[in-house]
């Protein structure tokens, strides 16, 4: 079996993690690797389910903190983008910023921190990149809540290595046109429902989305079309067309209410639901949430995309992204993070938790 040295230079663990290949679905190595290395640590209880390990500090502090990584990867470039290497201060390879770099800053915190000023909860789960039926952090939420109990939550999402409170919601919904099936020769006999989609999509072109401040924080709203589909042969006239549309919405409002404003929109369409997951408040008025950002001196900005920090704020607890790694070049063929984001990453968190 793949083993950790936890000892290592944060930089060579990160390149290590990042050589045990752990595409989604097939973390069980890296998961394996993770555990033998947690269980070697006797201030830590570690638990599993799956491929998620959780391991936690049982201190008695006044405060307990989840720190929190997925361990998978989006699919291997061809050829492959590992073995990992290093290029002009740069680790190159699959994972180093989605999100291995973060996850090796999880491992060192927890190998070397023993006695922290708060109890520590790390969360290492599979199946983030994958449909949410099969994300870890789900799993665990739903089956083993106490696990992840806490007072404030870092994800350790790629950020820049700045600090991103919250994220927006998103959602899916389809507008879908009728007409009435008819041979393409005597298109007079039916009615074109692709003809018809063409108010939805100058809706779409001429809609000004909303900048909204929760927290003190400026989410960006966003609404557009990212499917459409419609006919059934080249020789008939479409009885149906269907325009599937994102909507980006910030945390200010639930799920259900921002769907309510996307069928206001097009009213008189049928429009039906398709996913929807809520976004989370940034909770920056908490203590602990306060604590953090005096500690790391970081400005704050809103994540303005979804991230398993809604997981946290389901919850109630306060959750922030704070990770190494620039996240445009997230599931990219030449993925990269700056080295000195790394090492700056487990600093802070170091300095404020120790």
């Amino acid at each position: 079996m793949t083993r950790l040295d936890l000892t290592k230079d944060v930089l060579d663990l990160t390149a290590d993690l990042c050589d045990i290949e752990s595409v989604s679905r097939n973390e069980r190595e890296l998961a394996d690797a993770v555990e033998e290395a947690l269980r070697a640590l006797p201030h830590l209880r570690v638990d599993r389910d799956g491929n998620t390990v959780v391991a936690r500090t049982e201190l008695g502090r006044a405060e307990r903190v989840v720190l929190a990584g997925h361990l998978d990867t989006v699919p291997l470039t061809d050829p492959p983008n590992l073995p990992t290497r290093r290029i002009d201060g740069q680790l190159v390879g699959r994972g180093t910023t989605d999100m291995k770099g973060g996850v090796t800053v999880q491992l060192a915190l927890a190998a070397t921190v023993t006695e922290p000023a708060r109890d520590l909860t790390f969360v290492f789960y599979d199946c983030e990149e994958i449909e949410e039926e099969f994300n870890g952090l789900r799993r665990i939420v739903a089956d083993h809540p106490d696990w992840v109990t806490a007072d404030f939550a870092v994800l350790l999402e790629p950020t820049n290595g700045g600090i991103e409170g919250g994220c927006k919601g998103t959602l899916r919904a389809d507008i879908v046109t009728k007409g009435i099936r008819a041979h393409s020769a005597r298109p007079w006999n039916g009615h074109n429902a692709i003809h018809d989609a063409g108010p939805v999509l100058d809706t779409l072109a001429a809609y000004q989305p909303e900048t909204v401040t929760v927290d003190g924080l400026d989410y960006h709203e966003a609404l557009g079309a990212v499917g459409i589909s419609g006919g059934i042969a080249g020789n008939v006239i479409p009885d149906r067309c269907v325009v599937t549309v994102n909507y980006r919405f910030a945390p200010d409002k639930p799920g259900q209410e921002a769907f309510a404003h996307v069928r206001a929109l097009f009213s008189g369409y049928d429009v039906t639901l398709g996913d929807c997951a809520d976004g989370a408040r940034p909770g920056l008025d908490t203590p602990a949430a306060q604590s953090f950002v005096a500690a790391l001196g970081l400005p704050v900005t809103a994540k303005e995309g979804w991230t398993d920090v809604a997981r946290f704020a389901a919850l109630g607890i306060p959750a922030v992204n704070f990770g190494p790694g620039d996240p445009n070049l997230a599931h990219t063929d030449d993925e990269r993070c700056p080295e000195q984001q790394i090492t700056d990453a487990y600093a802070a968190l170091r300095r404020w938790l120790a």
